[in-house]
């Protein structure tokens, strides 16, 4: 039972050297570290060298300081891979309670490299459906989801997007990239997007944005349906829920928002 306590222990200690390194990943050293975690040095020296054994530090030979290893970037890949194809399964939940409390369809959208792929649909409780399916793509000037996620990705993304011809789906549709700049930074300060017949002709849809654990949105939620239940007026009662379930899934992929 000792020695079994005293594994506990020592794994414990490991995980606390390792946890040290968060955020930054700076170079430490044995010293660094015992006074970082308030071990004994020779404690600290020794776990260090079987992290190192096993890939989880290495150690700059110049400096003697340990970093992070090549076996954290191995599990934090898999991680990050697991996610990606389980972000429907893991937003589905989530879409259809937005659905059941807005008695509205929610659609979740899949960022892709030049347009959005509908991965889900809760269609609502009404007679009328939305005119596309699973696996439908929009364009990023024109959904309401695809136009959250292209206002809240990097600028270099944002260039190459605006640097190809944006395709006009309706009368409705912003395809001009000066004007489409413009509007993407209102989205960015409102925190949601508003598609009024910008992708279907009678149809109009809020969305926000999904962030993965680096902060870069890879997904969005979206609250669709007729001209006469969407409307402009019904933010107040639709973007909150939307947000919170958006920041949800968020949450799930390990996003953290940074503090203000």
């Amino acid at each position: 039972m000792q020695q079994k306590a005293h594994t506990h222990r020592s794994l414990e200690k490991a995980l606390e050297i390792l946890l040290s390194f968060v955020p930054h990943n700076m170079e430490m050293g044995t010293v660094d570290l015992s006074d970082r975690v308030g071990f004994q040095r020779s404690t600290v020296n020794r776990i260090l060298h079987v992290l190192e054994r096993y890939g989880f530090v290495k150690q700059n030979p110049n400096s003697r300081k340990f970093v992070l290893g090549h076996s954290i970037i191995d599990l934090a890949t898999a991680v990050q891979q697991s996610l990606n194809g389980s972000l429907t399964r893991i937003a589905t939940p989530t879409i259809n309670s937005l659905r059941t409390q807005l008695r509205e369809t929610v659609v979740l959208e899949l960022a892709a490299s030049t347009f959005t792929i509908i991965a889900y649909i809760a269609d609502g409780p009404g007679p009328i459906r939305l005119k596309e399916a699973v696996g439908a793509r929009h364009g990023y000037n024109a959904a309401a989801g695809a136009k959250s996620i292209l206002a809240h990705s990097p600028e270099e993304f944002q260039n190459q997007i605006l640097k190809e011809k944006l395709t006009r789906f309706t009368p409705n549709t912003i395809a001009d990239p000066k004007r489409l700049l413009r509007h993407l930074k209102e989205i960015r300060r409102r925190g949601f997007a508003y598609d009024d017949e910008e992708r279907n002709l009678e149809i109009r849809a809020f969305g926000c944005p999904v962030f993965s654990h680096e902060g870069i949105p890879v997904a969005a939620v979206v609250v669709a349906g007729p001209l006469h239940r969407i409307t402009w007026k019904r933010r107040t009662e639709i973007v909150p829920p939307l947000k919170e379930a958006a920041a949800k899934i968020s949450e799930q992929l390990y996003f953290s928002k940074p503090s203000a």
